[in-house]
This record gives structure tokens, sequence and C-alpha cells, in this order.
């Protein structure tokens, strides 16, 4: 049985919960900023090495850090991980008109990129 990623949501709750773990409750977004640059670039060295095995470990770590942030933001009233996943969710389709909307279709990724630069220009202009 594999596990939901609910279930690794609240798992973070917990680490971070009455009973949790020391370090994990400890950690503030600050604390944390060496870990996800590290993490970043653990990542970055295995698609290098095209060492596929690693580049899944390493994704992971990448994810733990997103979810971890997104629990302190949580608790301090911020916003959720749903939240998050909500925002890229909107970006996405916002930024693929060609793909989800009724922009002409993007024949090249060069296209595509220019479409994508477009959207962007036009969301940070308002």
């Amino acid at each position: 049985m594999k596990n939901t990623f609910d279930e690794l949501v609240e798992t973070f709750a917990i680490l971070r919960g009455p009973n949790g773990c020391p370090w994990d409750k400890k950690q503030t977004h600050e604390s944390l900023i060496k870990n996800m640059r590290e993490e970043a670039e653990e990542l970055v060295a295995a698609i290098e090495k095209k060492d596929v095995d690693n580049m899944k470990e390493e994704l992971g770590d990448v994810l733990l850090q997103v979810l971890l942030h997104a629990q302190i933001a949580k608790e301090e009233g911020f916003f959720t991980i749903d939240d998050v996943i909500q925002g890229l969710y909107d970006k996405l389709h916002r930024r693929h008109p060609h793909v989800f909307g009724d922009h002409a279709k993007a024949a090249t990724p060069e296209e595509a990129l220019a479409v994508w630069k477009e959207m962007k220009k036009k969301e940070k202009g308002k």
C-alpha cells in the first residue's frame, strides 16, 4: 500500500506537534534556508549525473522542504499547502493559454516560452 499526499502532509503536522520532533518543532523559514539550498543543489547534481535513483531521493528532499515550509506557514496563519497547490494550478493555467485557453497554439518550445513570458509580463503589470 502506498501512502497518500495527505498522509505525508499530516506527517509534518505530527512532527511539529506537541509530541513531535524537537528539531522539526524548532525550525523557522529562516533556519531552513540553508537546507533548501543544499537540497536543490543536490537535486541539480543528480540530474547532471543522470542518476535517476538519486534524483528520486533528492526530489523527495526538496518536497520535504516545501511541505515543512507550508506547515510552518499554516501554523503562523499565513497559508497552507492547499493554497500553494491552488496558486500553482492557477499560474499554470494562466500562463498556458495556448493549452488551457483560447490563445493560438504554440507549435514550438520557443513559442510556448514566449507565451509564458507574455502572460507573466501581463500579470506583473497589473
